[in-house]
């Protein structure tokens, strides 16, 4: 009797990385594999209820010693507890699996998980990294030893020199201070940059390295070539992951559905979407200020995703008036992909996070950038400059927002560009992908000591929207 094969994923536990990882986990599901996810324990406790879905995926909290997460979890925190309390626990669900008869087939560690990696290898397990944002971003990380040797960063990763510039010429111009680690005050980004190397020479013995992302994302094959010499893992660009709604995505927090009915009643093309995401109060009480006053003054319907304990900033009675005069919905959470797939969303304002883009895109939603932090940066390069189905706020004044929605609103070559490029990468199931999916598996089929159990090598297609 053959034992059952178990893939372990590791996403790292922030909402725009437990999506991707999940719908991975979909994929290897739709191949015969058994994927357990694991996430640690006082955020397993936050989609309790929820895991417990007819869809073959199993969810497992890991000792971590944080108590009850928080809204917005401090970065240094999380990573502490990984790396400190995480391991053993997961060595030992390893051992658990093996001794119930099963067979962890491959551990999927995303890369800001990577102490999974060292207990994989000394579970000795084959182990694959997972980079749940796109190829482009990764490229900056790996141009960590780079810069240094180019002396464009100090040792401890702060900016020797202020300006504009761009690594390779496939790479968009960015600013120096826009590099993913430049987040936070002095110390804080001195100890992301640390994070961010160690990351590096842990995947570095890594054989392979799956990205949520489509080799046509730029001119990136070359690098991608290169990615496969030694010290690097091989990138398998097999994304976008994504789902057309089949099977409901884990959140950590409960949608406000009510905006659903609010937005089936307003005219085709006419609702304002904005959202900068779950992570961190993104922009400050003073822009939050200027936005509110912007999105009133535009005299447009619109649905803003804005925490209840980020609202302080807000004007006077702002939120009184938009309710009384039904002038839009400002909620906690919101079911994102069912708003940006209805008809009567008009664009989005955005932090520019990796799947809030991946879901603009595949309901061919135009786009407001306004990056904060980390890769939202290099995104928004990518969707303002290369793709060219958006635009970048410059401020979040009334002016600067009011002339954003119109010029965005208006430009109809800009609708062209967003059908052509869903139609290249998220049309049918995304065969580029799925022949990157089909690599990978034959790679870990002929790396395994066990025989497998998937089906067909010809018959695997990665579950798309």
């Amino acid at each position: 009797m053959k034992k059952k094969e178990i893939i372990i994923l590791v996403p790292y536990p922030a909402q725009g990385h437990v999506t991707p990882m999940q719908n991975l986990a979909w994929a290897f599901l739709a191949q015969g594999f058994h994927p357990l996810i694991v996430l640690p324990h006082s955020f397993h406790r936050m989609i309790h209820g929820q895991e417990e879905q007819e869809d073959g995926l199993r969810w497992v909290g890991l000792g971590d010693g944080m108590g009850q997460a928080e809204e917005s979890p401090d970065f240094f925190a999380i990573e502490s507890a990984m790396e400190k309390r995480m391991p053993s626990d997961l060595e030992g669900l390893i051992e658990k699996v093996r001794g119930e008869g099963g067979e962890v087939a491959c551990l999927v560690v995303d890369l800001l998980a990577s102490w999974a990696i060292e207990s994989a290898h000394r579970s000795a397990i084959p182990v694959a990294g997972f980079w749940p944002a796109m190829f482009a971003s990764y490229l900056f990380i790996a141009s960590i030893p780079l810069m240094l040797n180019r002396r464009l960063l100090s040792h401890n990763g702060l900016p020797q020199h202020e300006g504009k510039f761009s690594l390779r010429p496939e790479l968009p111009v960015i600013s120096t201070e826009d590099l993913p680690w430049l987040v936070g005050t002095e110390a804080a980004r001195k100890a992301r940059f640390k994070f961010w190397k160690r990351t590096l020479e842990r995947s570095s013995a890594l054989k392979w390295l799956l990205v949520n992302s489509f080799p046509e994302e730029s001119k990136l094959e070359v690098e991608n070539r290169k990615m496969g010499t030694e010290g690097w893992p091989r990138v398998l660009p097999i994304g976008p992951m994504c789902r057309n709604g089949i099977a409901k995505s884990v959140s950590f927090w409960e949608e406000d559905l009510s905006c659903l009915k609010w937005v089936a009643k307003q005219k085709k093309k006419s609702v304002i979407y904005i959202s900068f995401g779950s992570w961190v109060s993104p922009i400050g009480e003073a822009k939050l200020r200027n936005l509110a006053v912007a999105l009133e003054a535009s005299g447009r319907p619109f649905i803003w995703v804005l925490r209840s304990s980020w609202r302080q900033g807000l004007p006077n009675g702002f939120l009184e008036r938009v309710e009384k005069e039904d002038r839009g919905r400002v909620v906690s959470w919101a079911p994102q992909k069912q708003i940006l797939q209805h008809e009567s969303v008009a664009c989005y304002i955005t932090h520019c996070g990796w799947n809030s883009i991946l879901e603009a895109l595949q309901f061919e939603k135009k786009l407001l950038c306004y990056p904060v932090a980390g890769d939202q940066f290099v995104n928004c390069a990518f969707v303002v400059e290369v793709w060219k189905v958006g635009l970048k706020l410059n401020g979040l004044e009334a002016k600067d927002v009011q002339e954003g929605i119109v010029r965005v609103i208006q430009d109809k070559e800009m609708e062209g560009r967003l059908k052509l490029l869903n139609q290249r990468i998220m049309a049918g199931n995304n065969n580029t992908g799925a022949s990157m999916f089909k690599t990978f598996l034959e790679d870990l089929k002929k790396t395994s000591s066990t025989t497998t159990t998937t089906q067909d090598a010809s018959e695997i297609n990665i579950p798309c929207f």
